[in-house]
């Protein structure tokens, strides 16, 4: 029988006798209180979570594999993976190195950045289902609306929404220069979304109440190339003024790629046609304010 063995003696021999981070800590107010005691509890129970809740699933991610039903376009994942989320989200994982005022813990991202070492060692697929809410959190926090950090933080901190990446599009590899995704204003501040992406990690699972999709799309009178390229955020489901989930957008997984090496977690292809989007870009340039 397989088994994971957290290396946190290796890790513990890194960050302590080799870099000695606590001592850069307390230079940062921020993690001035961050000891090394606080540093192992947390690399302890994180190698826990990893050698006994994501390690053992490997095992279900690729007998099983995720099913997308045709009809309701909704999809299941392999057993064990929703409540395996679950407890990551009940043991505050997601929340780890988030800021304090949306609920976060504030730790040091050296930290989680061993906990994902550990979980992406012991069990990649599944580590993929909360791992793309890291750079959804990331991308809104740093650039985002005061009104978009209220409504998406604290819910993507919490774990009670996962995020995602729609990037390129089946005629583009790599060259997102070349999509075709169209963002038409409405009038009232949101935008019509319409078009196809492929290579969405997680961007279908019956984890959360919804999911924060961060979108690349070009507005009609967008310059062609990468400079063309704005981001939008587009929540499977409308975000009502109290925080409330609304109406389903338009947004519908067709199929799940099949050539990949990991069953677990295929990355979806999706169509869409998403009548609300915020705007959050700058129409002459791809990821704004980023350099």
């Amino acid at each position: 029988m397989p088994t994971y063995t957290p290396p946190l003696r290796d890790m513990q021999f890194v960050m302590h006798e080799v870099f000695h981070v606590t001592d850069e800590f307390k230079a940062i107010p921020r993690y001035a209180e961050v000891d090394v005691d606080t540093v192992n509890a947390v690399l302890q129970e994180a190698g826990k979570f990893a050698a006994e809740v994501a390690f053992p699933l490997n095992i279900s991610g690729q007998t099983g594999g995720c099913r997308l039903d045709p009809a309701t376009h909704e999809g299941a994942t392999p057993k064990g993976f929703k409540e395996a989320y679950q407890q990551y989200v009940q043991g505050g994982w997601a929340a780890l190195s988030c800021a304090p005022e949306y609920g976060g813990q504030g730790l040091p991202y050296a930290v989680t950045q061993c906990l994902y070492e550990m979980l992406n060692s012991a069990n990649q697929a599944w580590t993929m289902y909360p791992g793309l809410s890291h750079g959804a959190y990331e991308a809104l926090h740093a650039h985002g609306t005061d009104e978009q950090k209220k409504t998406y933080l604290p819910k993507l901190t919490s774990g009670e929404w996962t995020g995602t990446m729609c990037l390129t599009e089946p005629h583009c590899g790599t060259d997102l220069g070349l999509l075709r995704t169209k963002a038409e204003p409405v009038g009232d501040g949101t935008y019509r979304i319409t078009g196809n992406k492929i290579f969405i990690s997680a961007g279908e699972h019956g984890f959360t109440s919804n999911i924060v999709h961060l979108v690349l799309a070009r507005l009609p009178d967008a310059p062609k190339g990468s400079k063309g390229i704005s981001l939008f955020v587009v929540p499977k489901f409308k975000v009502n003024a109290d925080g409330s989930l609304g109406e389903r957008n338009a947004i519908y997984c067709t199929a799940l790629s099949t050539r990949w090496a990991s069953t677990a977690t295929p990355p979806a292809r999706s169509a869409w046609t998403a009548p609300w989007a915020p705007w959050w870009a700058s129409p002459t340039r791809a990821w704004p304010r980023c350099s």
